[in-house]
């Protein structure tokens, strides 16, 4: 109780210091100010401002421009800029850094972005799996996705599919039931290659999800402290829910702090269930 107490009066009080800060990169993200800039405008040493931003906001104040500047790079591209405009828009000085900037936000170049996925081709098929019927989702590299079918297999693959609207996709039962074959078989210790497109943080906490053994389970909270952002457990729900490839990469095994069963995108139940296979298991 004493933390979360501390924690609600910090945050209250590193409010006005930070609202100036926020409202100056606001207004001059374009220009990339670096950290004695920011700093001067909250009224803080830099040192000190780094560590104030960095506790109220989530991420550090270059990280913070740096989103702004995607953001408005990806909203300039999907409005059908080139990636020289869209670099410019992000009041960066070439397309060499805006390709930095989206490599770091989304794993995937400007150009990638551009085409929505367009050159892409990718496999996708339904197959059996011991929690009902998969949707897998192959690219030339690796699995990418992989969700169940309910309530309907076309709305499963709807949700996959919304990832690249342009890319060519092929269905391939066959293929996936091979790939499901893989990933489910009994005492598999196959490591299977994935193709995953995400944040460098998502990237982050699902590597630490790689870390947990069958049958183990864990908290939020202890997911935020392996990745050496404490209290960040709010923003580690965020990227476990995000996670694209069910069983594979384990959000299941991620419990609420006093144990209990949370949400989960395809249903608690099947979370129980997973959690129940793999305790037999073991």
């Amino acid at each position: 109780m004493t933390a979360d107490i501390y924690t609600l009066d910090a945050s209250s009080r590193d409010y006005d210091r930070i609202a100036g800060a926020l409202a100056y990169l606001g207004d001059n993200w374009r220009d990339h100010p670096d950290l004695d800039r920011a700093a001067k405008a909250a009224g803080l040493s830099p040192h000190h401002f780094q560590r104030v931003f960095t506790r109220w906001v989530g991420v550090s104040p270059k990280k913070f421009v740096g989103a702004l500047a995607h953001d408005a790079a990806r909203e300039a591209i999907d409005d059908g800029a080139c990636v020289l405009d869209a670099a410019y828009e992000a009041g960066l000085s070439g397309p060499g850094r805006l390709h930095d900037l989206f490599i770091a936000h989304e794993a995937i170049t400007p150009g990638d972005a551009r085409r929505r996925g367009a050159g892409l081709q990718f496999h996708w098929g339904v197959a059996p799996s011991p929690f009902g019927d998969a949707v897998l989702l192959i690219a030339p590299r690796g699995l990418s996705a992989m969700a169940f079918a309910d309530p309907d297999v076309e709305r499963g693959f709807a949700d996959l599919e919304a990832r690249y609207p342009a890319a060519a996709y092929q269905r391939d039962d066959t293929l996936a039931r091979h790939w499901a074959e893989r990933i489910f078989a009994p005492g598999s210790a196959e490591k299977l290659p994935l193709a995953l497109y995400g944040t460098p943080w998502q990237r982050q906490v699902w590597r630490a999800l790689l870390t947990l053994k069958p049958g183990e389970t864990t908290s939020y909270k202890s997911i935020a402290e392996q990745v050496d952002s404490p209290k960040a457990s709010r923003a580690v729900g965020a990227a476990v829910g995000a996670n694209p490839v069910s069983w594979l990469i384990p959000c299941h095994r991620v419990l609420a702090s006093n144990g209990k069963l949370t949400g989960y995108h395809w249903g608690v139940e099947r979370k129980r269930a997973m959690l129940a296979y793999e305790a037999a298991r073991r």
